[in-house]
């Protein structure tokens, strides 16, 4: 197939478009993660969790946080691997769990040979679930014979590498959390009892699904943490002018209308979330600096990105102080000069930030 001719605008457009942040909102939870594929949970709430950021982007202050929670205490969203999944997602996942270890992985191949030397650990782990789950790691008994042994702070934490190695498996998976604390149960309480989709045809509807979120993204790319950013064979090939090398794109985003907005992105949103995209098609500079001496940050410890329209414009440093009751914005950094009306919808999009965290605002001097 001849592939398809872009511009940098039409990419953008397609990447915005894809990531439900245009001017037409989505109209509930279940459709935005659906459509993304995943929210990513990180314990970093400078502002708000990731999660939480991310639908607000989408949704405005009429998210509530509750929402989530009850999706997912009711099952229609599940947890797997520091990711909220659409529950009827994780049949695409089910027959790799089953094939663990994967021949010719040696990490694999030792982990798997850690199980088989405390086999009487995993079956008391899952029998005690069996009975009693949901429950945390510290209400698991620790039998095994074989501490796990690593210079990290997994050393000795036998149950916790246990569980990690059992849900990658597919025998185990987190039921819910208090607070922070992972609860555990056995899988086959938490996941849907659908068919398990063979594992070919289930990469291929991950990348399919992943292009559908992304809207355009590399056939191949470099190695991410948690979650791949490119997408195979998925959608049809495309150009983006006066950036090297070839896409893939949806094919349903193409020639589509669109009507931009402000957003304010969390550091973690898909739509920035990989930096060599963002770089070659939003032409936009950004690193989390929440790891640099404060001295060493440009734009602050959880910078937002700004989204107008189709361009990333700037990073908003603020943060929540729940304890004075304000969300305390330290200065907008403009990557270029903001008109009237930028500094009007986004001065509107802070404000609606603040409503939905209930902080009072304040602004730099």
């Amino acid at each position: 197939m001849t592939p398809h001719q872009l511009t940098r605008e039409q990419a953008r457009r397609i990447a915005v478009r894809a990531q439900l942040l245009a001017a037409d909102r989505p109209a509930d939870l279940l459709t935005v993660v659906r459509r993304l594929t995943l929210l990513q949970l990180d314990p970093t709430a400078a502002i708000a969790p990731n999660a939480d950021l991310v639908l607000f982007s989408r949704l405005g202050s009429a998210y509530r946080t509750a929402e989530l929670a009850d999706h997912l205490r009711d099952r229609r969203l599940v947890e797997l691997n520091a990711l909220i999944r659409p529950a009827e997602d994780i049949t695409l996942y089910r027959a790799e769990m089953a094939a663990f270890p994967e021949p010719g992985l040696s990490w694999q191949a030792f982990r798997a040979e850690w199980i088989r030397s405390n086999d009487a650990c995993r079956r008391d782990i899952l029998d005690r679930l069996a009975r009693s789950g949901p429950l945390p790691s510290r209400a698991l008994p620790d039998t095994c014979v074989v501490p796990w042994e690593s210079t990290g702070w997994t050393n000795d934490r036998n149950v916790t590498q246990m569980l990690e190695f059992l849900s990658t498996m597919g025998q185990v998976a987190i039921a819910g959390r208090q607070g922070r604390q992972r609860l555990w149960d056995l899988a086959a309480k938490v996941y849907p009892d659908d068919p398990v989709v063979p594992a070919g045809e289930a990469l291929a509807r991950r990348n399919e699904r992943r292009l559908r979120a992304l809207g355009i993204a590399r056939a191949k790319t470099a190695q991410m943490p948690v979650e791949p950013a490119d997408v195979g064979d998925a959608g049809e090939p495309a150009v983006v002018e006066g950036v090297k090398g070839q896409w893939r794109v949806d094919p349903e985003q193409l020639g589509q209308p669109f009507t931009g907005r402000a957003a304010l992105l969390s550091p973690f949103d898909r739509l920035v979330h990989e930096r060599r995209r963002l770089a070659e098609i939003f032409a936009f500079e950004y690193q989390l600096e929440m790891y640099k001496p404060a001295a060493q940050r440009r734009w602050g410890y959880f910078a937002l990105p700004i989204l107008f329209g189709d361009r990333l414009v700037g990073k908003l440093d603020a943060a929540a102080d729940r304890k004075a009751g304000v969300l305390r914005v330290t200065a907008v950094h403009e990557d270029e000069k903001f008109t009237r009306q930028m500094r009007a919808e986004i001065g509107a999009e802070i404000k609606d930030l603040a409503r939905w965290l209930e902080l009072d605002l304040r602004l730099p001097d």
